[in-house]
């Protein structure tokens, strides 16, 4: 069953009890209206408006921004909750419900200045961004910067107000900086080349700038979200390495848990004129702690970074579980899809999509694993010789 419990930002507060149950209702509607239009959303390759608009009225964009901003600043397992449940019946919704919060994250490491062009008029701004790889070419100008080039896989930058974009640029003592600068949408163009497998809804295309002007306030540098932001909530005190990997994860297992409900009514339970296969019982049984693994590791990442020490070993922890749940899903989602025979080619199978959505988004870099156990070893070995 889809989990309607939808988790607040963990804020004890009037205001964050008044508003607790529209924001479920408004997160409900969110669910209904993206199940309801998934379909079409991987027939255009791009969220309709009408979901658009309600991941806004649901509140993903503004779920980190800062408090100041009129922001939530909410927690990683309400966004891990909340991006898996909308997964469960539409994963491109999911998927970009996920990045408008985590890029609303990345955004408040702005300069003030900054900030308030995107939030000055409130916080339920959508923001697409396009920062690793970085790509185009920006150009130091009095004032500034000026951008060119293409920028790939914007998820969701069609119904985006802002994009962040990265490209080199000069740093000090020869050394390269890859700098992020948030631009209007209204300032770029659109490519569409978005034609993956799987996730097609998401409207990952591209955006080009000609001669864009950045002012420098609306600039920083990728090594800036190494840092914590000072006297910052919670949210904003923990490094990027540490919840980079949860927020491509969070929609990967919301589509698994999909995956075993479409398997389980297309190929078991819509069988019952002939008797369960011992394989079958068999497939349900592992496929289903496998996914139910997954949730565990990835609820277990999110606690670490809402709650725990954030240490060397907690960051690459975090990494080491988000990657590892990925794969969980993956594994579980290619057993059911490849034992559910013809069923499962059909082009209206709900267990043939999710198969398509979990296959591509666990893809991610940032959930490769062998990066992830790489820098957890690094960090353990090095402990130890400490």
């Amino acid at each position: 069953m889809l989990n309607q419990q939808w988790i607040t930002d963990g804020r004890d507060d009037s205001r964050n009890r008044q508003d607790a149950r529209p924001r479920q209702e408004a997160r409900n509607a969110l669910v209904e209206v993206a199940g309801r239009d998934a379909r079409g959303a991987e027939e255009r390759r791009r969220l309709g408006p009408e979901v658009a608009a309600a991941l806004v009225d649901a509140g993903f964009p503004r779920h980190f921004v800062p408090l100041k901003w009129g922001g939530a600043a909410g927690s990683f397992a309400g966004l891990l909750a909340d991006a898996a449940a909308v997964s469960e019946v539409c994963t491109a919704t999911g998927w970009c419900a996920a990045l408008y919060a985590a890029h609303g994250r990345l955004a408040a490491y702005l300069p003030e200045q900054g900030q308030h062009d995107l939030w000055a008029h409130g916080p339920d701004v959508r923001v697409a961004a396009s920062v690793i790889p970085a790509q185009g070419r920006a150009t130091a100008v009095n004032g500034g910067w000026r951008l060119d080039g293409q920028w790939n896989t914007a998820s969701g930058v069609d119904h985006a107000e802002w994009v962040l974009l990265a490209s080199w640029t000069p740093g000090d003592s020869g050394v390269q900086d890859h700098r992020i600068f948030a631009v209007a949408r209204a300032e770029l163009s659109l490519r569409d080349t978005w034609q993956s497998v799987g996730l097609r809804g998401s409207g990952s295309g591209s955006v080009v700038a000609d001669g864009v002007f950045v002012p420098a306030h609306r600039s920083f540098t990728l090594d800036t979200l190494l840092r914590s932001l000072p006297d910052a909530a919670r949210c904003h005190r923990v490094p990027y390495p540490m919840v980079a990997a949860l927020i491509f994860a969070a929609p990967v297992l919301g589509a698994a848990r999909a995956a075993l409900r479409a398997w389980t009514a297309e190929c078991v339970q819509g069988t019952q004129a002939a008797p369960r296969k011992a394989s079958q019982v068999q497939l349900l049984a592992r496929t289903s702690a496998w996914i139910h693994a997954a949730g565990l590791l990835l609820e277990g990442v999110a606690r670490r970074a809402d709650e725990g020490d954030i240490t060397a070993l907690t960051v690459v922890e975090n990494r080491r579980d988000a990657a590892a749940a990925a794969i969980l899903c993956r594994d579980a989602v290619d057993e059911l899809f490849h034992a559910s025979g013809m069923r499962g080619q059909s082009p209206d199978s709900l267990l043939q999509r999710a198969w398509r959505d979990v296959t591509t988004a666990a893809g991610h870099g940032a959930l490769a694993f062998d990066g992830a156990a790489d820098a957890y070893a690094h960090a353990v070995l090095a402990e130890g010789a400490a």
